[in-house]
């Protein structure tokens, strides 16, 4: 009985220490990904603001969907 007791105490320890590293592991890929969607948030607002630029350099013009539309 105290053989059985200590297997499964060795079990369970090796159990812990697996989920413990596995637990480091997603952290740092969750770190990553937190870092790397923010990168692409930003990247996606200053793309974003360049869009609006570039549409407010444009000239405004009748579009010719709303010129059919009326007639």
């Amino acid at each position: 009985m105290n053989d059985a007791l200590t297997e499964r105490i060795e079990r369970l320890l090796v159990r812990h220490e697996e989920s413990r590293r596995t637990v480091v592991l997603l952290e740092r890929q969750l770190s990553e990904l937190t870092a790397e969607r923010d990168s692409l948030q930003s990247r996606l607002q200053a793309a974003s603001l360049r869009i609006d630029a570039v549409l407010q350099r444009l000239p405004t013009a009748p579009s010719p969907l709303l010129e059919e539309a009326t007639e």
